[in-house]
């Protein structure tokens, strides 16, 4: 079957999408492609990976490890404590819950967004 399209981005809401932005911006190495007031997008230099960013007034983080919580996102790392160490430092928070063993670690980013660093892919 052939495709009907292609996934453009993964938007995330935000407080405040240009700091969450420049946050994952430092985490991937990518580079803004769009900036606005409400909205900001990181991405490759040929746009085919992108992430989005949009201000949700109100916006409330999902619990972890809640039942609100509605997607994640998942980063490889060559080493996951270099990782942990260097996203902490950027202004993710690690939980007390760890389900994911030696292989997976959960952070929250800056808004509250859950995420995961492996090296399991």
């Amino acid at each position: 079957m052939p495709a009907i399209g292609h996934l453009a981005s993964v938007t995330l809401d935000a407080p405040d999408p240009r700091a969450l932005a420049s946050f994952y911006s430092a985490l991937t190495g990518w580079q803004t492609l769009h900036a606005s007031d409400d909205f900001v997008f990181i991405g490759t230099p040929d746009g085919a990976q992108r992430l989005g960013f949009q201000r949700a007034a109100g916006f409330r983080s999902p619990s972890w490890p809640g039942d609100d919580k509605q997607m994640h996102l998942d980063f490889g790392v060559a080493d996951i404590a270099v990782a942990v160490r260097d996203l902490t430092a950027l202004g993710a928070t690690k939980p007390e819950y760890q389900p994911g063993g030696d292989k997976w670690v959960v952070l929250l980013d800056p808004a509250g967004h859950p995420f995961c660093v492996t090296t399991a892919v």
